[in-house]
């Protein structure tokens, strides 16, 4: 055995515990194991059957149906990983539920969060937030400069915040109805609105992201964010420029398009500043650092009151105030037959019924999330790669083609951050590089890029909530893969990155 792969499994002999029933014995040191890892091309096959089978849909069926079809390909992975590894090294139950265990506990989470966000969609609409919002943003903003202001106010709300999904579920749904009334793709409403927001979860001191990537690396808070402002702010100058050129371009609605769009929104709702009590209330307790369940649930009950003191005429429309036309209205769909398609499809809501595809698509992530850990296969590819690395280029490139892997593998970014963090920890102390270019290089490859993988819970939520679909946005996501690009160019030119003198271990020959 080399030395490299020696101080390799020296260094990550804790994390495989559970995989095997071998006892590796290096330098007096005996590690138990429950069974043996897969072999790399083993271990990649149910990722490549993932990949492919989405591949098939997307070029046979369209990007609308990926959302249909990726919780059977994760399911089909899942089985793959599970029946490969018992053909080969066999089985651990204690490994399967390290790995569910694990994967569970970073993705459960999300789905009450995904409950109270269909509350929030369905009530803030229904109460007259977003349509006053849509009304006052088609007076105020022109078409020219939408996607800028779109994009720098969803960044300032999340740097104040720390939250990138209760910016997009709150002020991104009404900037998603301004720029489908003015006329604009819904990509780039959306590609807008994921970038501004993602940017300023990365900056703020707030984002649990932000400090998830500076703890697993040991790198104190403030001197990471300004290390990946280096970073960050070219990403961002460079959408924003984007940004302003698809608006100077773009052919938008006429005006009088825009007026009949004004007109049946005054028709149907109560129009009036009052209703913006409602977001100040939320983004108070969201400045109160009140947590984030807690929050959603208080701003939907908010939205829910306001139904009733704002839009007296909708809920007479409605069938009147009853427990059932409650219960109706945060359960199932309500939609508008007014004649205007643009309208109906504007105010139409999807209740809580319209999320349990999303659910649905997350908890399959996890089970596949499950697999892939509790196999050992996540394992064993890490491994094949990490103790191969030497210089900086290398070291770096493999962060973040790692991090989107570990994106693709655990459908989490919380989970992601944390074994990429445990990973490559001693890979850069080995070579001599500062802690703080690896958790920058994380955040870089993680946490913004999430909300492209399809299956991702970033992904999944977004998609939904915004009601365009992941490969649909994703071109128009500028901030979010440019950011991964801009960690390697920092690489390659060696910009800021220091030695750590002394810390440097020679290469094996």
């Amino acid at each position: 055995m080399s030395y490299a792969k020696r101080r390799f499994l020296c260094n990550f002999a804790p994390y495989f515990q559970f995989l095997g029933t071998k006892r590796i014995r290096l330098k007096n040191k005996v590690f138990s194991t429950a069974q043996g890892l897969p072999s790399f091309s083993v271990s990649v096959a149910p990722v490549m059957l993932l990949l492919g089978a989405l591949a098939a849909v997307l070029v046979f069926l369209g990007p609308d149906a990926i959302s249909e079809v990726s919780p059977y390909a994760l399911l089909a992975a899942s089985a793959a990983s599970v029946v490969f590894t018992a053909l080969t090294v066999g089985l651990s139950r204690r490994g399967m539920f390290l790995g569910f265990f694990r994967s569970a506990r970073q993705i459960m989470p999300a789905i009450p969060m995904l409950i109270f966000i269909a509350v929030v969609s369905t009530t803030w609409m229904l109460s007259g937030v977003v349509p006053t919002l849509i009304c006052y943003g088609l007076e105020l903003l022109t078409p020219a400069t939408f996607l800028v202001v779109c994009c720098l106010v969803c960044a300032l709300i999340s740097v104040l915040t720390g939250s990138s999904w209760s910016t997009i579920a709150t002020i991104g749904v009404a900037f998603m109805g301004i720029g489908t009334v003015m006329g604009f793709h819904p990509g780039w409403v959306a590609g807008a609105i994921i970038s501004g927001a993602y940017f300023g979860d990365k900056v703020s001191p707030l984002s649990d992201t932000t400090v998830v990537a500076s703890s697993a690396c040991g790198v104190d808070l403030f001197k990471h964010i300004r290390y990946l402002m280096l970073t960050a702010i070219p990403s961002m100058g460079v959408a924003l420029v984007a940004f302003l050129v698809a608006g100077l371009c773009t052919e938008t609605s006429s005006s009088v398009a825009t007026a009949e769009i004004l007109g049946a929104l005054h028709a149907t709702f109560n129009i009036s500043p009052v209703t913006l009590v409602i977001p100040a209330l939320t983004f108070t307790l969201i400045m109160f650092r009140v947590p984030t369940l807690l929050t959603l649930f208080l701003s939907g009950m908010f939205g829910l009151a306001g139904i009733f003191v704002f839009q007296g005429d909708l809920v007479e429309l409605l069938g009147g105030a009853s427990p059932k036309m409650i219960s109706h209205l945060l359960w199932s769909e309500t939609t508008f037959q007014t004649g205007h398609a643009v309208f109906d499809d504007l105010v139409t809501t999807g209740g809580i019924s319209g999320m349990l595809s999303t659910i649905f698509l997350i908890t399959c992530a996890m089970i596949f999330g499950t697999a892939m850990i509790g196999t050992g296969m996540l394992t064993s590819i890490t491994s094949a790669i990490i103790w191969r690395l030497r210089n900086r280029i290398s070291v770096v490139s493999s962060t973040v083609a790692g991090g989107l892997f570990l994106n693709c593998c655990t459908a989490d970014q919380y989970l992601s951050i944390i074994i990429g963090g445990n990973m490559f920890r001693n890979v850069y102390r080995r070579v001599g590089l500062e802690p703080r270019l690896l958790s920058r290089t994380l955040e870089d490859s993680v946490s913004v890029t999430s909300v492209l993988i399809p299956w991702n819970s970033c992904g999944v939520t977004q998609s939904t909530v915004l009601g365009v679909s992941t490969l649909v946005y994703f071109p128009f996501c500028i901030f979010n893969y440019l950011s991964p690009l801009m960690s390697l160019l920092m690489a390659l030119t060696g910009f800021k990155i220091k030695q750590v003198v002394g810390r440097r271990v020679a290469a094996p020959a």
